[in-house]
């Protein structure tokens, strides 16, 4: 396995370690991804409304209330209907004669069917319609929506209120996991796939329980209510109704999994797209110099091809489930509205009990309906949330104390004021078990000195400091800061006596006095003035319209690259660190700015340790030791005239540099020159 000069994989190695975590390879070291059933995950991020079990408890008791009186108002309703056709029936019969007696003549008469009927029902014959018990039942009725559909819109609220505080807990979890979770899994996971966990598939989640949580609840109360009601009217006709549930469940069973596994696949590609899209924006510029717009075209089209391909395939199978549950609900009612009216011709019912379960069996449909169209959103919210715990349940960075640490688990504390005395006790390191990087590595820098860091490509030089910093813990061996072991102290402890310059100048939104303090957050102005005097960035904040409260734009893309590398030294030299590490950090600078920064530098190297990994010699000429890393190892160390005339690694180096065309002591091309 490679190191470029930033300690980070490259692409394919990233790829070939992913592709082996994922396949368990590494064993107890690192167990293997497991997708997770449906169940589990939906269990899991319903466990997440624990917290709130007073609110739910309310909104359950508000959906319970709203199911009663929508289930109950049919039944009335129904009522309603019978006041309407026995008085209709009634005042066709002639007054003064009783109920029996109009039953008893049709039966005489020969019509016996028509009898049968009116024996189911309850009427005064010549009475008619009667019209104040008719227009109570439609008040109740009325009042029973009514207030169904305020408790229903109370719920929505409290509801609201419990979703956006769970996904706001779920948020605070992931950029708190963000923080323990170690490098390697950012060099293992494409930062377009990790935004597309914390926002996409958070937001997700959100709407799957704002719009479906409640939703199912309500789908699931009513089909209860609904088939009470249905065997309180007949349970022939129920049985009947009833078909439609086990087809239902077998529907959702087959082509539901298969779905959720489809959503999966479409969340993932949504990831990959996403990193794509992250990744054209970020290197426009380089894109447009190298003409590779068409390439970068070709693959965008390619992954949105997969995205494409996916989420069709989702859409599809989760959108077959409703219209078979349609179908098969469809033929229950058909069944019931055969049978219904054949009871009631036989007086087994009235046309008000066989109205009400045909509205029954309407509104059964509609909760099953309900259910199946959110089957798609709920499907894809538990593959969402899925892949946000598999984010949270990733392994984290190790404790702040390792095993090593002192024997009652408190960290170690650094003497003041620290001197920065650096030492390598037989330390290594690798990014893989099977593929060592750092072996046995041994040093020491005093205090205040300069050390400086070169060798090839590959050969380990960032990885080196990162392990300072503990972004990386090592296999074996101790580092110490003062003597003492930093695997006791605290990472905040350690990283806060360390300023750090990297290759690649970050800067933050906000002003260029705000980049500048964040190197020490309690530094007043004139303090960040100070430091911008002497590492030079005042000289060019003056030509900016608004100096020091000029607004970083997009990183920095409205300042130059030497300057947001000048006001990335600021930031360091503000920070007041023992310990300074340079990772080329004069890169993006200009010749005439790097010897006014080497001047900055200077100051700022005053009575500290510094590491400087450079790659042009002339930059390190003046170093108080020089180590020539290969392979992760050391193979060379003394000063400047002592490596050249060793004439061993260095020296080809600086013989490399020379035959360039680029004089390392000079930094001007040459040509026609002999040693």
């Amino acid at each position: 396995m490679s190191i470029d000069d930033q300690g980070a994989l490259t692409e394919e190695e990233i790829e070939e370690f992913q592709d082996s975590v994922d396949s368990g390879m590494w064993g107890d070291g690192a167990p293997p991804r497991r997708a997770r059933a449906f169940w589990p995950t939906a269990m899991r991020l319903l466990r997440q409304l624990s917290t709130e079990k007073t609110t739910l408890t309310i909104v359950f008791v508000m959906v319970a209330i709203a199911v009663v009186l929508s289930v109950w108002a049919p039944r009335i309703l129904g009522d309603a209907m019978d006041v309407i056709f026995s008085g209709a029936i009634s005042a066709q019969m002639p007054e003064g004669t009783t109920r029996e007696q109009v039953i008893e003549g049709l039966m005489t008469a020969g019509q016996t069917q028509f009898a049968e009927m009116l024996s189911g029902m309850d009427f005064t014959p010549g009475e008619g319609i009667n019209f104040g018990r008719l227009a109570v039942l439609i008040g109740i009725v009325l009042g029973m929506y009514t207030v169904a559909q305020v408790f229903m819109w109370l719920q929505g609220r409290l509801l609201n209120d419990v979703v956006m505080r769970v996904i706001y807990r779920m948020r605070d979890d992931i950029e708190k996991k963000i923080h323990r979770l170690p490098l390697s899994y950012f060099d293992t996971n494409s930062r377009g796939d990790i935004l597309s966990r914390t926002t996409n598939d958070v937001d997700n989640v959100q709407a799957a329980l704002q719009q479906a949580f409640t939703s199912v609840i309500y789908a699931v109360l009513t089909i209860v209510g609904i088939i009470i009601m249905m065997f309180s009217l007949s349970w022939q006709l129920a049985l009947i109704a009833l078909v439609a549930l086990p087809l239902s469940a077998i529907v959702v069973g087959i082509i539901g999994t298969k779905s959720q596994r489809l959503f999966t696949h479409q969340w993932r590609n949504t990831g990959r797209l996403n990193g794509h899209i992250e990744e054209a924006f970020t290197g426009h510029d380089l894109v447009t110099a190298f003409g590779r717009q068409r390439e970068m075209a070709d693959r965008f089209d390619e992954r949105n091809e997969e995205l494409y391909t996916a989420s069709f395939r989702a859409q599809f199978y989760s959108g077959m489930i409703m219209p078979i549950m349609q179908w098969v609900s469809y033929l229950g009612y058909v069944g019931i509205a055969v049978i219904g009216g054949l009871r009631v011709a036989n007086g087994d019912m009235t046309l008000g009990a066989v109205t009400a379960f045909i509205q029954y069996s309407r509104e059964f449909n509609q909760p099953l309906g309900q259910v199946a169209g959110m089957a798609n959103m709920l499907i894809s919210g538990v593959a969402s949330a899925e892949r946000v715990f598999e984010l949270l349940d990733a392994d984290e960075q190790e404790p702040d104390v390792a095993a090593s640490g002192s024997a009652d688990g408190e960290p170690a504390q650094l003497s003041e004021p620290v001197r920065g005395m650096i030492e390598f006790d037989h330390v290594a390191f690798s990014y893989l078990p099977d593929e060592p990087l750092i072996s046995d590595l041994s040093l020491r820098a005093e205090p205040g000195q300069v050390i400086a860091i070169v060798g090839p490509t590959g050969a380990g030089k960032t990885t080196l400091v990162n392990l300072i910093m503990r972004f990386y813990e090592i296999q074996s061996g101790q580092i110490r800061l003062d003597g003492v072991d930093t695997s006791r102290l605290e990472r905040g402890e350690l990283r806060s006596r360390i300023g750090m310059v990297l290759q690649d100048a970050v800067l933050f939104g906000g002003t260029i006095m705000d980049n500048i303090r964040y190197g020490r957050l309690d530094a007043t102005d004139e303090e960040v003035i100070e430091a911008a005097k002497a590492t030079y960035v005042d000289r060019f904040v003056h030509t900016l319209p608004d100096g020091y409260e000029t607004l970083i734009e997009n990183g920095g893309e409205n300042v130059s690259a030497g300057e947001r590398q000048l006001i990335t030294i600021a930031r360091a030299f503000i920070a007041d660190p023992a310990l300074l590490i340079l990772d080329e950090a004069t890169s993006s600078v200009d010749t005439r700015t790097e010897l006014l920064v080497q001047q900055g530098m200077a100051a700022l190297r005053s009575d500290r340790t510094s590491f400087v990994i450079a790659h042009r010699l002339s930059t390190i000429r003046q170093a108080d030791l020089i180590l020539v890393m290969e392979q992760g190892s050391i193979v060379e160390q003394g000063t400047h005239t002592e490596l050249l005339s060793s004439e061993g690694a260095y020296h080809r180096l600086y013989m490399s540099q020379f035959a360039e065309g680029l004089d390392p002591d000079s930094e001007t091309p040459q040509s026609g020159r002999k040693v």
